[in-house]
C-alpha cells in the first residue's frame, strides 16, 4: 500500500513539476520580483544587473525542477550550479543570509507552484503531495548547504589573496622594489597616505611576541602597518606630529627597537627600512630604543662591517696580546669613561674604583695602542672602535 502511495505521489509530482518547466520564464520572473519586494540585497542586485540576476535565478530553478523529475541524472548539474552561485555571490559581496534567503524562496515559490498547479488540474491528488515534501525541502536544505559551503570557501581565498596582496605591496614598499605604479594601491591596502610623512620601527623580540609585541612598542594611537619578518618586524608608521613621540625610549625586556629617520612618502619607505635595520643594529643586548639621528657616527661604522672589522683591528688590535680578562678591564673601563663624558670620577664610582686606578688603565690603553685620548681624532677613532668591537662581538655565536 505505501508503494503505490508513492508511486502515485511521485506521478502527481512530476506532472506538476513538467508544467512548472514549461513555465520556467514565468515562475522567473515571480521570483525575481519576490526577492526584489522580500531582499535589499538582491534589489540592488536587480538594479545593478537585471539580466544577469534573471538568468541566475532561471538557472537556478530550472535545475531544481529537473532535480525533481530526474533527481540521479540532474544532482551534478544541479549542485554545480548552487555551488557557481555561493561563489559568485561571495565575490561580488552580497551578504550570505540574503544568498540563503533567496534559496528558501525559490524553493517555498516551487513547492506553492506544485501545490497550485495540482489544485487546479486535480484537486483530489493536492493529498498525495504530503508524501513528497520532504524531497522538496530536502533539496532545498541540501543546496543551501551547498550555496553556504561555497561561499564561505570563497570568501577564505578572496581573504588571502587579500592578505597575501597586501604583504607582497608592503614587503616592496621595504624593500624599496615597489613600484612607482604599484604606489596608489598599496596606500589604499595598507591605508595610509601615499605622500606622508613616515619612520620605519625595527622590533627585534621573541617571535611569540610577533606583531602583538611590536606594537606594544611603539606609542598608543600611532598609525602603522607592522609587516613580520625573519629577523625583526618592521612597522611603516605615520608620522602626524614630533617623529620622537611616535616610539618610547623605554621598552620591555629584551625588546630590541630601531628607529630610522623621517623620510618623505611611500616611496622612500625602502630606504627607511635600511636606516631602521641599522639602527637596531645598534641596540643593546638588553633592550630599549635607539634613533638612528642620534647615533650617526656608530650607524656609519654598523653600516659596513669589513670598516667595522678593520677599525677594532687598528685601535684595539694590541689588547689582544693581553690576558683576556685584563684586556676586558681595559675595555669596560674606557667604555664607561667615554658613557660618563670623560669624567674618571665619576667613572670610578661606576667601576667601584678610585679615580687614579681610571686614569692608570687609560694611562695604559695609550701606551698599548700610541693613541693619546686628549687628542680629538683619537678619541672620535676611539669611540667608533669600540662601538665596532661590541657590534662584532654580538654578532660571533
Amino acid at each position: 500500500m505505501r508503494s503505490l502511495i508513492d508511486a502515485d505521489a511521485l506521478r502527481v509530482l512530476h506532472r506538476a513539476a513538467r508544467i512548472l518547466l514549461d513555465d520556467l520564464p514565468q515562475l522567473t520572473d515571480r521570483l525575481v520580483a519576490v526577492l526584489q519586494e522580500q531582499e535589499p540585497a538582491y534589489r540592488t542586485a536587480v538594479e545593478g544587473d537585471a539580466v544577469a540576476t534573471w538568468q541566475e535565478v532561471h538557472r537556478s530553478l530550472r535545475h531544481s525542477i529537473s532535480s525533481l523529475l530526474d533527481p540521479r541524472g540532474a544532482r551534478d548539474a544541479a549542485r554545480r550550479c548552487s555551488w557557481k552561485i555561493g561563489a559568485t555571490r561571495a565575490e561580488q559581496g552580497l551578504p550570505l543570509d540574503a544568498v540563503l534567503h533567496a534559496f528558501r524562496l525559490g524553493g517555498s515559490l516551487v513547492w506553492q507552484g506544485l501545490v497550485d498547479e495540482t489544485s487546479r488540474a486535480a484537486p483530489e491528488d493536492v493529498r498525495l503531495l504530503v508524501h513528497v515534501a520532504s524531497d522538496v525541502w530536502e533539496f532545498v536544505d541540501e543546496h543551501s548547504m551547498i550555496v553556504a559551503d561555497a561561499y564561505r570557501q570563497t570568501e577564505r581565498q578572496m581573504a588571502w589573496r587579500r592578505e597575501n596582496r597586501v604583504r607582497l605591496l608592503a614587503a616592496a614598499l621595504l624593500d624599496g622594489t615597489s613600484r612607482i605604479a604599484d604606489l596608489p594601491e598599496a596606500a589604499e591596502a595598507l591605508d595610509l597616505p601615499e605622500h606622508g610623512r613616515y619612520v620605519v620601527v625595527a622590533v627585534e623580540a621573541t617571535r611569540s611576541a610577533g606583531c602583538t609585541g611590536a606594537q606594544a612598542a611603539l606609542a598608543p594611537g600611532v598609525r602603522v602597518h607592522w609587516h613580520t619578518g625573519v629577523d625583526a618586524d618592521h612597522g611603516i608608521v605615520l608620522v602626524e606630529g614630533d617623529p620622537a613621540t611616535v616610539v618610547p625610549d623605554e621598552q620591555p625586556p629584551g625588546v630590541r627597537v630601531g628607529v630610522s629617520g623621517t623620510v618623505d612618502g611611500l616611496a622612500a619607505v625602502g630606504e627607511a627600512r635600511r636606516l631602521a635595520d641599522t639602527a637596531l643594529r645598534l641596540c643593546p643586548e638588553a633592550g630599549g630604543t635607539v634613533r638612528l639621528t642620534e647615533h650617526l657616527p656608530a650607524a656609519l661604522v654598523a653600516s659596513n662591517p669589513d670598516l667595522a672589522a678593520a677599525l677594532t683591528d687598528r685601535l684595539l688590535g694590541p689588547l689582544a696580546a693581553l690576558e683576556p680578562a685584563d684586556a676586558e678591564v681595559l675595555l669596560d673601563t674606557l667604555a664607561t669613561w667615554l658613557a660618563c663624558d670623560g669624567s674618571a670620577q665619576r667613572a670610578g664610582r661606576r667601576l667601584y674604583c678610585h679615580r687614579n686606578t681610571v686614569l692608570n688603565r687609560l694611562r695604559r690603553y695609550e701606551q698599548l695602542t700610541g693613541r693619546n685620548l686628549s687628542r680629538p681624532t683619537d678619541l672620535v677613532e676611539t669611540t667608533l672602535a669600540l662601538t665596532a668591537h661590541n657590534l662584532l662581538h654580538r654578532q660571533e655565536p
